[in-house]
């Protein structure tokens, strides 16, 4: 024996009874209208909610301009929100990880678009997840401008969600970065980070596992907060600190920069290093923050391995002509960025393309 279908006449089936409710979904999109709106600038030529979203270049001041796209998410830093209950700080980090990649490039960040992908759409999380989006795009000088959220029942467990940004920004032709300029004698600034960003946490989820912790008991190493909160601390932008420090150093003063996200120091800085240079690191140069500390004594991690996942205190490199050292210094010094010489750029002469000194005796291992 079979079941009758449902029919039109009986009540039939609804999406809603699919496990999707397109009025929450439209809920959502009213309470995050005023949040789009509060990161308009100049070029937005278009409103949320329609089929597409507009941007001027011009309106923007661009005469010469080359668009920079970059897309990225926030990995699994989203299950420690999840675990913890706590959605309003991962949509910084959406956008930190796009937009960092973009001014590595020298490039400004123009528009945001995010993807929100959860099996059941909670309104209060979802507008927590979007304000901080809204919040990233704010201190980055970029407009949300659109996004999509999907609820796809099935797809995703109770509570859990996926997160993807997409940032689009422009450099006047002219003044692309590419580190092609870098020279053996460069100088090596780094910029602080505020703690782990968003790398390296399916470890850290680990390492949290193995020391039987709670998100929710006191964090070994900052014990003010929750574990919870404190691992969730989010990216810092470096957007307008790094669109500064371009500007004072002058035509051809910084010479690359680098966002230390996933493969940590080691993999990061090669990518804008040109063939046979190094940069050559000094780990005792700048302290290495407590979260660093706990998860190397608590997980047994290896310096090395440290190295090449997080990292380790250091959110963005500046590769800089010596003769500008100190305007770019100052310039970043200036706009809120704790700046740090951490090494130098050599000849690579067959070794590693970042060898860290002081390594063990800084970090231990």
């Amino acid at each position: 024996m079979t079941d009758t279908p449902p029919t039109a006449a009986s009540g039939g089936l609804s999406y809603k009874d699919a496990g999707v409710d397109i009025d929450a979904g439209e809920a959502l999109v009213e309470a995050i209208k005023p949040l789009a709106k509060s990161t308009a600038r100049p070029g937005v030529a278009s409103g949320l909610g329609g089929f597409g979203a507009m941007f001027d270049l011009k309106a923007a001041g661009f005469a010469d301009p080359v668009l920079v796209a970059g897309t990225d998410g926030v990995g699994t830093k989203l299950k420690v929100a999840i675990s913890a209950g706590r959605h309003d700080t991962v949509g910084i980090d959406l956008v930190a990880m796009c937009v960092n990649d973009l001014v590595v490039q020298g490039a400004e960040p123009l528009f945001f678009l995010d993807y929100y992908a959860t099996g059941h759409l909670d309104v209060a999380a979802g507008r927590d997840i979007v304000a901080g989006i809204a919040e990233g795009c704010r201190q980055a000088g970029c407009a949300l401008i659109g996004g999509e959220t999907a609820e796809m029942p099935g797809m995703y467990g109770d509570g859990d969600y996926d997160l993807a940004g997409f940032a689009v920004g422009a450099a006047e032709r002219d003044a692309i970065l590419t580190g092609a300029g870098v020279r053996a004698g460069d100088a090596v600034l780094g910029l602080a980070s505020s703690g782990l960003h968003s790398n390296g946490f399916s470890l850290v989820r680990r390492v949290v596992q193995v020391a039987g912790l709670d998100y929710a008991a006191p964090a070994p190493f900052d014990p003010g907060r929750t574990l919870g909160e404190a691992l969730l601390e989010p990216t810092r932008i470096y957007v307008k600190p790094c669109l500064a420090a371009l500007r004072a150093g002058g035509p051809g003063g910084v010479r690359a920069l680098a966002h230390i996200t996933g493969g940590g120091l080691v993999d990061n800085i090669p990518r804008v290093l040109p063939d046979g240079l190094a940069a050559r690191l000094d780990a005792a140069a700048w302290d290495l923050p407590p979260v660093f500390a706990w998860l190397a004594e608590a997980g047994g991690i290896a310096p090395g391995e440290m190295a090449r996942t997080f990292n380790c205190g250091i959110g963005m490199v500046v590769v800089v002509d010596p003769a500008a050292v100190d305007a770019v210094t100052a310039a970043l010094a200036a706009a809120g960025e704790t700046v740090t010489a951490i090494g130098r750029i050599e000849d690579r002469a067959g070794g590693p393309a970042v060898p860290i000194d002081n390594v063990g005796a800084a970090w231990g291992g």
